[in-house]
């Protein structure tokens, strides 16, 4: 069943703000999805027990606890601060059962790799859409090293079966130019080897989403595992088990980009608690990004703070951050002017074709967008930014980021309906709590 779900009377909620000066707003973002994912893998290496804390509950993350608990020697549970994990075996054994990703692309990748290291052969698979996503580069760098990779439908996708092995030498290769998963994949990978020889990892082509293979050398690090970047093309990688008892999880970038364009396009002020210019996560970059719209930023080293002003189109290459490239989009549709945004072909392999989703379903509210191969340029229609108001239902391509972010432009766009808005359990689960208690905030519910 198609569930849908209205965004609120923007009308109201303009009129509100335009009679009221309102206070902050402090949103309550969750754990980052993507250091919980790393953060899970890195448990999963240390022998004996091991906190997440502050890590994110959400579809994604619970399927890859499902997926690492399947493994013969490991257990792991939710609690209320994050996840417990226990390892009880040095070398584990490979589940009786297939691990069904569901749509968890992160989590797909880190397995094929988690279980190259274990004994017998494990079966990754997922969602008809998650089996279309491209794989290749992850298995043919298995496969260098002598682990046996069979895919059981169509080459280089799942579903896999990876058979468990040492790898052949210590120098690999991983080409960067279609998913960071795969190079932070092997990372992970790295650290399990049973050898005091170090590994060198040489990256060949343009490493894309970069900012996500040093968030995964980070958490390395932080663990008291040395992954260290000799050279732009090549990671040293010293083999060791986590260090730590903890491994903390910060604010979700990715989460707060949301409630940052929801400040932008309402003219109001967000404050984000226990993230800011020291995070790791590329996306932080988005707040620059509004920032060079008209925003008001100020970016601590450990908070943010965000106010809307008018707004103008700019020109911005958003390589580093595409998680964020839906957000920065629809804000883009209520500026004065065109945005261009360019370097973004790997969303065309995301959870849907990220950039056919945007450019289809702002051109259903009316706006104007052209969309390339790896670009998106959009211009709202007349004289300002009031001009683009046509209601409609926003096709969601069973994607989170989809619904999140054309659920922030329906509060300024009347009549905005998102289809299946539950996708958002994805990454996100409160997302819509989170959406109305903003909303009350400025209507002077509290």
């Amino acid at each position: 069943m198609t569930l849908t779900k209205k965004t609120g009377s923007a009308a109201r909620l303009v009129e509100t703000l335009h009679k009221h000066n309102p206070a902050p707003f402090s949103a309550r973002i969750p754990g980052s999805k993507s250091y919980t994912n790393r953060a899970l893998v890195l448990a999963a290496l240390r022998m004996g027990t091991t906190e997440v804390v502050g890590g994110l509950d959400c579809d994604d993350t619970q399927r890859l606890a499902v997926a690492l608990a399947s493994f013969v020697g490991l257990a792991l549970e939710s609690t209320p601060t994050g996840f417990r994990v226990r390892r009880e075996r040095e070398v584990l054994d490979a589940p009786a059962w297939e691990l069904h990703m569901g749509a968890a692309g992160t989590p797909a990748r880190f397995m094929l790799a988690f279980a190259a290291a274990a004994r017998g052969a494990t079966v990754v698979t997922g969602t008809p859409r998650l089996c279309e996503r491209p794989m290749g580069d992850i298995l043919a760098a298995l496969r260098a090293l002598g682990i046996r990779c069979e895919c059981l439908a169509k080459e280089g996708c799942l579903p896999v079966r990876v058979h468990g092995g040492r790898p052949s030498t210590n120098r690999w290769r991983i080409h960067g130019g279609v998913s960071s998963q795969f190079t932070s994949s092997l990372l992970l990978y790295a650290a399990q080897q049973p050898g005091p020889e170090p590994v060198t990892i040489e990256i060949e082509g343009h490493q894309v989403s970069r900012p996500y293979v040093e968030m995964t050398r980070a958490l390395m690090k932080a663990c008291g595992i040395l992954a260290e970047r000799v050279r732009e093309d090549a990671i040293v990688v010293r083999p060791a088990r986590p260090s730590v008892e903890h491994i903390p999880v910060e604010v979700d970038a990715s989460g707060m980009s949301y409630f940052l364009a929801a400040a932008a396009v309402t003219g109001t002020t967000v404050e984000i608690p226990g993230i800011g210019a020291g995070s790791a996560q590329g996306d932080v970059g988005l707040a620059r990004a509004f920032e060079r719209m008209g925003c008001e930023v100020e970016l601590g080293e450990s908070s943010l703070r965000i106010t809307g002003r008018a707004l103008r189109g700019i020109d911005i290459d958003m390589e580093t951050m595409p998680d964020v490239v839906l957000t920065l989009a629809v804000v883009a549709a209520r500026a004065q002017g065109t945005t261009r945004i360019t370097n973004i072909a790997n969303l065309r392999v995301k959870e849907c074709d990220r950039i056919h989703a945007a450019a289809s379903e702002l051109q259903r509210l009316g706006v104007e967008v052209e969309e390339g191969r790896d670009f998106l340029v959009i211009q709202p229609r007349g004289k300002g930014p009031e001009a683009s108001n046509a209601p409609a239902q926003i096709h969601t391509y069973d994607d989170h980021r989809v619904a999140m972010a054309f659920g922030i432009l329906g509060l300024v766009h009347e009549g905005i309906t998102i289809e299946d808005p539950d996708c958002v359990a994805k990454s996100f689960p409160g997302f819509w709590q989170e959406l109305a208690r903003f909303t009350r905030h400025h209507n002077g519910g509290f």
